[in-house]
């Protein structure tokens, strides 16, 4: 067994051997093998038993295998009934014989608690009592002399199941006319974790098949819809082959059921024959409920009957007439509905419409009658009318309507006529209203008659209008009138009279006035009194204007003339007169026509006062350059009219008596005034017929002087700026400054642009040439306007230093001689350059100059 050199004299067995096992030695050498030692029996020391196995198999019936942590596990299980499980239990002794097993399970209570439940020498142990189809979890060790072993792997096992008992009778949760809504429980007894189907059957006599299931699930309600009212349905019982017919409503006298009866397997078919009551189509419907699971079905529930609701009836007959149609009433008849929808009819509802209503309807019958008289109608109306019928199924939809129509009749007396506004001389107008019953037809036709007092009656209208204007009347005079009304049935009565006088007329229209002018603001109107056409004039009414079609009303009152003041001279003024009467101081018959226009113009004047005198501004004048406003003062004004003479000349007056006369301008410029001062000036206008009065003055004031400008001093100079200097101000600007001041320098062009205009003391002039003159002057303003230029003051820019030079460059020519070389700067506005060169010897010294040139 061992080849090297060096053999093992020993050798450890560490597998586990089955007992009965032998061992021998044999030596070999170059593959030459001796002879074997005798065989020696060992023996191992005795253990523990090993963890048994999973019991093995089933014994009776077909093995079942139950998978439990990824392996298959054999479980020899005796399916003795429902409630009891036989188990085989194994395991090795590891030397030592088993002489006990201890069996654990968890009651089916599937936690992991565990209890035994078996411990003895068996190898197989009955467990009864136990609950159909429910699963039990197990587990097994063996124990010998040396100890108990571990437990085996855990292993379910169910018991057989059984099929549910029968449930009770399924109940009526709520029924519809074509549905039914049903209720049923677990069967008694059952798990409440059991899982349980059922399957609803009812029984339709039509279809010829009997029970036929109409839910098969796990619910416990259903709604059986789609049912039929009178329909034949079979129903079957199994209460042991007995006959149960349920009657449904009160005993009649007549045939109820056919009973006919068969056996099959186990049930007992009946067949029941429905027959339909009077007024009734209500169908008994019978119906069992079966439990199932996976063992199998139970057996039907006990057959119930239940009834579905009758169905509202359908629409009765259309109405029709019985008799003739009277203006007020009528009466109709109907027939009941083909279809009562399976209950009795309990009454009739008659509802009527009036066509201008639309669509309301009023209930005018309710009752068992099928006839009925509509009356309080009104003549001339189209009526509508419909029946609809109620019974225990609820109400029916409405017939189709009749249509009927009363007759017309004449129309009812009107109001007498009324007056619409107030009378007038020879002319009324009236109005009335339509009749308060037109007899039901539209008024058509409306006849008006007139007569004078105590004379005979005559038509002055007729027409379907309600209102008329009746001419040819003569003033103050009574009349009475009456109106009547008509429609397609004729004539109505006649109203009450009305009696009516007719008002005062207007006077004739007046004669053209005269018209006289006392002066160029004054004139006399004078006019004659018309016709008064029966009536004292009361007013005359006088209208003046400047135009024709725009007079205005100067004058009302009963005299003949009036004095028009305030006019103005050389116009055309337009005038006209009106007469009117009344009889009371408060009710006015009438204004006569407006007599013919007169025009009058009145004589030529002195002109008006100039209405608007202002201050002239600099902008506005033609020439302001020759303007002083310190010593000048430029009025205008609006030209006034001239009152029908041209004018000729303007009087200026600027106070203390000081008048200039103008010519035709209507501006003018005062000179030779005082400065800073304030005059009050008026004008008037001159024409050939005098003087106009003043206009109203107004308030001018000259301005001051302008200042003087101040001296210009250049306080620093640069070669590229000069900052100069004017006044004994600051360089910065008080906010109450009011001088402002004006500086101008001298271009090449020589002329001078401005360079600052401010209130500051000071200006700093940039971006200047060096060595260069420059010229310059100033010029201070304030409220008076600009002051003089001052003279031109010459600055000159001083020169600037030259540039620094970059290193010289030193080129040696030998030891005590070099070459110093530089780059020349350009000659700076014709001032030479001058070099100097410095050199230094050692650290220390200073530095000494060797060249200049």
């Amino acid at each position: 067994m061992y080849g090297p050199t060096k053999v093992p004299t020993s050798y450890r067995v560490r597998e586990k051997k089955a007992p009965g096992k032998v061992w021998r030695v044999q030596a070999e050498l170059n593959f030459v093998k001796g002879n074997s030692s005798e065989a020696v029996n060992f023996t191992t020391m005795s253990c523990e038993p090993e963890t048994p196995n999973a019991p093995p198999e089933l014994q009776i019936g077909p093995k079942i295998h139950f998978p439990f942590n990824g392996r298959r596990v054999d479980l020899d299980v005796h399916i003795l009934s429902g409630e009891v499980v036989g188990i085989h239990m194994a395991s090795c002794d590891n030397g030592s014989k088993i002489h006990n097993y201890l069996l654990e399970w968890d009651e089916g209570k599937g936690c992991e608690e565990f209890c035994q439940c078996y411990y003895g020498l068996q190898r197989q142990f009955r467990i009864t009592k136990l609950s159909p189809a429910m699963g039990y979890t197990f587990r097994l060790a063996a124990k010998n002399d040396m100890g108990m072993s571990g437990f085996s792997e855990e292993v379910l096992f169910y018991t057989s199941g059984s099929a549910p008992t029968v449930p009770a009778s399924p109940v009526l949760n709520k029924a519809g006319i074509s549905w039914l809504s049903l209720q049923w429980t677990k069967p008694s007894g059952t798990p409440s974790d059991e899982g349980i189907s059922y399957i609803l059957e009812m029984e339709d006599e039509t279809s010829g098949y009997g029970f036929k299931p109409k839910y098969n699930g796990d619910d416990l309600t259903f709604t059986v819809m789609n049912l039929r009212r009178s329909t034949k349905y079979k129903f079957r019982d199994g209460n042991q082959g007995k006959h149960r017919v349920t009657k449904r409503g009160p005993a009649l006298s007549y045939p109820m059921f056919t009973l006919v009866t068969g056996i099959v397997g186990r049930w007992r078919a009946v067949c029941v024959t429905a027959l339909q009551r009077p007024n009734s189509d209500a169908a008994a419907i019978r119906i069992v409920v079966i439990a199932y699971n996976s063992e199998g079905k139970s057996g039907p529930s006990e057959v119930v009957e239940f009834v579905t609701l009758p169905d509202r009836p359908g629409a009765p007959s259309k109405p029709t007439m019985k008799g003739k149609v009277h203006a007020q009433n009528f009466r109709i008849a109907w027939d009941p509905p083909k279809d009562n929808g399976g209950a009795t009819i309990t009454k009739y509802i008659v509802e009527i419409s009036e066509e201008q209503s639309g669509n309301n309807w009023d209930t005018t019958y309710s009752g068992v009658a099928r006839e009925h008289v509509c009356d309080h109608l009104s003549p001339g109306c189209s009526y509508r009318i419909h029946v609809i019928c109620v019974s225990e199924g609820g109400q029916s939809p409405a017939s189709e309507y009749l249509t009927v129509q009363t007759p017309a009749v004449i129309p009812g007396p009107c109001q007498p006529p009324r007056l619409q506004g107030r009378p007038r001389a020879r002319e009324v107008q009236l109005r009335w209203a339509p009749p308060p019953v037109d007899g039901g037809s539209p008024v058509t036709c409306y006849s008006l008659e007139m007569s004078a007092c105590e004379g005979e009656q005559r038509e002055v209208y007729q027409g379907n209008e309600i209102e008329h204007t009746v001419c040819g009347l003569l003033p103050g005079k009574g009349y009475s009138f009456r109106i009547r009304a008509a429609n397609k049935a004729g004539f109505g009565p006649f109203s009450e009279k009305s009696e009516i006088t007719t008002a005062p007329g207007p006077p004739d229209q007046c004669k053209p006035p005269q018209i006289s002018c006392r002066s160029a603001t004054c004139a006399l109107i004078h006019w004659e009194a018309p016709n008064n056409n029966g009536a004292d004039i009361t007013e005359y009414r006088v209208e003046w204007g400047g135009m024709e079609g725009c007079m205005q009303m100067c004058y009302c009152g009963p005299g003949y003339a009036y004095e028009m003041k305030g006019l103005s001279p050389a116009i055309v003024y337009y005038c006209r007169v009106q007469a009117s009467v009344c009889r009371t101081a408060v009710n006015v018959a009438g204004t006569g026509l407006f007599s013919d226009v007169v025009a009058c113009l009145t004589p030529a004047s002195v002109p008006a006062a100039v209405t608007n005198l202002w201050g002239m501004k600099e902008e506005e004048m033609e020439n302001p350059h020759d303007y002083s406003p310190s010593t000048c003062l430029a009025v205008a004004w609006d030209r006034p009219c001239d009152h029908g003479a041209e004018i000729t000349g303007y009087i200026l007056d600027y106070g203390d008596k000081q008048t200039i006369t103008v010519g035709k301008s209507s501006s003018y410029v005062i000179e030779q005034l005082q400065p800073d001062s304030t005059y009050r000036i008026r004008v008037q206008a001159l024409n050939s017929l005098g003087v106009g009065p003043f206009s109203h003055s107004v308030k001018l004031k000259t301005k001051p002087l302008p200042p003087e400008p101040p001296r210009l001093e250049c306080a620093v100079y640069g070669h590229q700026s000069l900052k100069l200097k004017w006044g004994d101000g600051t360089s910065r600007a008080a906010p109450t400054d009011s001088i402002q001041y004006h500086l101008q320098m001298e271009d090449k062009s020589e002329r001078f642009i401005s360079l600052y205009r401010g209130p500051c003391h000071t200006y700093k002039v940039q971006r200047l040439n060096e060595s260069t003159t420059y010229k310059f002057r100033i010029q201070a303003c304030n409220e008076a306007g600009e002051g003089p230029f001052s003279p031109e003051y010459i600055f000159t820019t001083p020169k600037s230093l030259p540039p620094a030079l970059k290193a010289p460059r030193i080129d040696r020519i030998n030891d005590h001689t070099c070459e110093v070389i530089w780059e020349s700067l350009a000659p700076m506005k014709g001032d030479p350059v001058i070099y100097i060169l410095q050199i230094m010897v050692g650290k220390d010294s200073d530095f000494k100059q060797v060249f200049c040139h």
